[in-house]
């Protein structure tokens, strides 16, 4: 029997799922809320609120006490002896400041004490900003400033300056905390940390978490001198190597075969962001195949055929785990905007349906881009609707229309903002909570001209790393896994070929809508 685990460390929880080789089946999954489970840390949400106003971070030391937890809870319910390889991802952005003791501490690990209690004395900053943080705006304008605009450093990183960034994070850091910085050897992201922490190893960053923090240039997947010497002072000597997302990185330290009862052969892939590790969990690490995420936000990634970079910024470029590169970009406006219109006319979800299927396509010429909230994709810091119509519609005198006009508003916006990735899928997959609704495939399928498949994933990340690790580590084949693990409905959503002119002139009229933002 070979068993592969797969590890999510993310902003709520760190979860995993194990996979049995051998049968194609799930053998367990597990998930630690550090809200609920390790409330002494005072982060029901898994994150802290700082002093200065957009400051967002969390305690590292949290992620190792569940990391414990969750290893214990898998003893407890699977044979850890079947268990042939680890992988898995970290939230992105996430950033562990560590001092000159972290090189001797993560090789001489003891099973006498609590991982938390080993490596505290090696943080040079206790808490770690994370992909949430905003207060580093000025970091980032500073950054783009020296390197000659946040057009050229888009086309180096593959973003613009953002300021969640770890990139503009470890620049404020210098800034405010120097001499803390000037005693920090070691700067790792999340994934890094983590795998660094089970293989007793410094771990190397995959390309694929390294492409966000605005430090790697995306041709080379190497760090970029220039962006290196914008943000910080011998930077580079504090950054750990960067490397494929098929790297090893060694075997599993002996901390965990003697307090957990792993077996001594454990290998480990080295570690990725959540997002590039989704897609391979998603089963679309080849390029042609697209995913969209319906959630609180709206998400769209792929893996890329050609490296390019959003030239309005907005899209971001990362390492494919699997070799080249992928696209993602993020919409602010998802559930949260369909739930506002839905709120705003009393509606309950059947009706919201309804109004979608009683409605025609390009809904007579009434348009709405829904940012009921600030938008990334474009950047729009409004709070209100962007009507275009009728005057009964723009009163709010047309429910089913303003339903309507919220769901096509979203995905022409979609459809638009992510033609620069040079992709014309012929299949969208689709996942998160409104992927459910037939109505709303329907739209989307559709807005792209192109069939909808739900996937049946769940935890696609942790799922990720327990396919790259079994790929990468014992050989096995990436599509014969992802057709085992990655489950799709075989019912897809066709498009309707005669609402395509529709859309063709509401794209038209959306586009020059948000051309004149």
């Amino acid at each position: 029997m070979a068993f592969s685990l797969g590890i999510d460390a993310s902003t709520q929880s760190v979860s995993a799922v194990v996979i049995d080789l051998d049968t194609g089946t799930f053998v367990y999954e597990s998930s630690i809320n550090f809200g609920q489970q390790l409330p002494q840390y005072k982060s029901p949400n898994g994150f802290l609120n700082g002093a200065v106003e957009g400051e967002v971070y969390s305690n590292p030391l949290m992620w190792l006490d569940a990391l414990e937890l969750l290893l214990a809870d898998l003893k407890a319910h699977c044979d850890l002896k079947q268990i042939k390889t680890i992988s898995g991802a970290g939230q992105q952005h996430g950033s562990v400041y560590l001092n000159a003791d972290w090189a001797e501490a993560i090789g001489t690990l003891s099973p006498s004490q609590t991982l938390s209690e080993q490596i505290k004395p090696c943080l040079s900053r206790i808490n770690a900003p994370i992909w949430m943080d905003t207060s580093t705006g000025i970091e980032c304008e500073e950054i783009a400033s020296a390197i000659g605009g946040n057009e050229k450093v888009c086309t180096l990183s593959g973003s613009i300056c953002v300021e969640r960034f770890t990139g503009p994070q470890i620049r404020r850091f210098f800034k405010s905390s120097p001499d803390a910085y000037a005693q920090t050897s070691r700067i790792h992201l999340v994934s890094s940390f983590i795998c660094s922490i089970l293989s007793g190893t410094d771990a190397p960053i995959d390309t694929g978490d390294g492409a966000g923090m605005n430090l790697m240039n995306i041709q080379s997947f190497d760090w970029d001198a220039e962006l290196l010497e914008a943000t910080a002072p011998d930077l580079e000597s504090k950054l750990p190597e960067l490397v494929p997302g098929n790297t090893s990185s060694g075997s599993l330290a002996p901390y965990f075969t003697e307090k957990y009862g792993f077996d001594s052969e454990v290998s480990i892939s080295v570690f990725t962001g959540d997002n590039p590790s989704s897609l391979v969990g998603a089963g679309a690490s080849a390029p042609g195949k697209v995913v969209i995420s319906l959630g609180t936000s709206d998400t769209y990634f792929a893996a890329m055929p050609n490296v390019v970079s959003d030239p309005n910024g907005y899209g971001h470029v990362f390492g494919n785990p699997s070799g080249g590169s992928m696209s993602l970009q993020c919409f602010l406006n998802g559930s949260l905007a369909r739930e506002a219109v839905k709120d705003h006319f009393n509606y309950d979800w059947d009706q919201f349906t309804e109004a979608l299927t009683s409605t025609a396509a390009g809904n007579d010429g009434n348009y709405m881009l829904p940012f009921y909230g600030q938008e990334i994709s474009p950047r729009y810091h409004g709070a209100q609707p962007i009507l275009v119509g009728s005057d009964a519609f723009k009163k709010g005198e047309l429910p089913k229309a303003s339903i309507r006009a919220c769901v096509e508003g979203q995905f022409i916006n979609m459809k638009v903002q992510t033609d620069w990735m040079e992709m014309r899928p012929k299949t969208l997959y689709i996942t998160g909570g409104a992927s459910s609704n037939d109505a709303i495939a329907q739209i989307l399928a559709d807005v792209f001209q192109a069939k909808v498949q739900r996937l049946f994933v769940s935890g696609s990340v942790a799922l990720g790393g327990a396919i790259r690790a079994a790929q990468h580590n014992l050989d096995y084949d990436l599509s014969e896994l992802e057709a085992t693990f990655c489950k799709k409905n075989p019912a897809c959503i066709e498009p309707n070929q005669e609402s395509a002119p529709a859309y063709s002139k509401a794209i038209t009229a959306i586009s020059k809508i948000l051309s004149e933002l």
